[in-house]
């Protein structure tokens, strides 16, 4: 559009929108995550939170994301965009942007979110902050997750303006060993992709979803804007564990060394007595003892499981992060200044590979007697 201009700040007025993902007609889970995170931010700016939703034949699900906090969703429906092209999407979603002008657009940092995102911030000529694990507008707040979450000076933290309305993008640089905020105060809409796993899901209203409006833009696709096309969509035959989805996680670290498989083997013992999955720590996937999908931690996946146990994790800030709202965490480590002890619901002192087979045995026991 000829009048748009992303540095015109204050023409951006249409509130939060969250990119809600769907494939073949279901929707993911991070949508809802970040419509829940999105309601907060709306929240604080004092305006309306929208998803935007392309694809075809998708309306149907569209009224779900109010039940999660969503105002309204814009509802793109198009034969060409069944299925996700990086071309049809971005062209989609900047023309709408560029219509409705939102100060905030969040996207989930999937696979498809992580070429989405770069392609419409450079169409629009705005920032994108990529791999969130925070996000803030409210000053206070943001100087409440500071003092509980950084190493700054509380004079450093106290001096932030109160009058900043950027928003406020956090996420992990050099390989996880250093937090950085991110603002983007000269252009909007201020762009972030989410890492997945990471917002709490609110619970679902079902009278807030039948409220949901449904808005249709205008908007125009043809095959001459697709410089690709999709022939075929081929589901992946390799099974990757859901960490993120799950009750349970038992971890390990690089405790396990003296016995790697020994280790690992134990850990699938306790994960399926208690009905969990097995997560491991970095170092134990750099090491290749472990594929990466199983990585907990900054640069793996944030989890918030019922119960999370570690075994042989010493608890570098880089892992606590991905683990440390977790319902209640077990740790097992023999040393006992381990830092994972710190944040542990119940922690235990000992050889991993001494006390992990007498949890198993208790826990097979405490379910027969029942």
């Amino acid at each position: 559009m000829s009048n748009y201009n992303s540095a015109a700040i204050e023409e951006f007025k249409g509130g939060v929108w969250v990119f809600c993902e769907q494939r073949q007609g279901t929707m993911m889970p991070t949508s809802f995550e970040l419509i829940s995170e999105g309601r907060k931010l709306a929240d604080e700016l004092g305006s309306k939170l929208y998803g935007i939703l392309l694809g075809h034949n998708v309306e149907g699900i569209a009224k779900e994301l109010g039940g999660y906090g969503a105002d309204g969703v814009y509802v793109c429906d198009h034969p060409l965009l069944e299925n996700y092209t990086t071309d049809g999407y971005t062209k989609v979603i900047c023309d709408v942007i560029e219509e409705y002008k939102p100060e905030v657009m969040l996207i989930g940092a999937t696979n498809i979110g992580r070429d989405l995102g770069p392609r419409c911030a450079a169409r629009l000529h705005t920032g994108l902050c990529a791999d969130c694990t925070h996000l803030d507008i409210d000053v206070p707040k943001y100087k409440e997750f500071l003092r509980a979450s950084s190493t700054l000076a509380p004079n450093v933290i106290d001096n932030i303006p109160e009058e900043d309305r950027n928003l406020k993008m956090t996420r992990p640089a050099f390989g996880g060993h250093l937090m950085a905020t991110i603002i983007c105060p000269r252009f909007r809409p201020a762009m972030a992709t989410v890492r997945p796993g990471v917002m709490k899901k609110n619970a679902f209203d079902q009278a807030k979803a039948d409220a949901c409006e449904i808005i249709k833009p205008n908007f125009s696709l043809t095959e001459a804007d697709m410089q690709t096309q999709v022939v075929e969509v081929v589901k992946a035959a390799k099974k990757l564990v859901n960490l993120i989805g799950a009750d349970v996680v038992v971890s390990v670290g690089r405790g396990i060394s003296k016995d790697v498989e020994g280790g690992i083997k134990l850990a699938e013992e306790l994960a399926e007595v208690l009905g969990g999955v097995v997560g491991a720590s970095r170092a134990v996937v750099d090491s290749g003892w472990m594929s990466a999908d199983h990585q907990v931690g900054q640069t793996g996946k944030t989890v918030h499981p019922k119960i999370y146990v570690a075994l042989g994790i010493s608890g570098a800030i880089q892992h606590k992060a991905g683990m440390q709202d977790s319902e209640c965490i077990i740790a097992v480590n023999k040393n006992e200044n381990a830092p994972i002890f710190e944040i542990a619901d119940y922690g235990i002192c000992g050889d991993l590979f001494k006390v992990g087979p007498m949890l198993v045995e208790a826990i097979k026991a405490a379910k027969a007697a029942k």
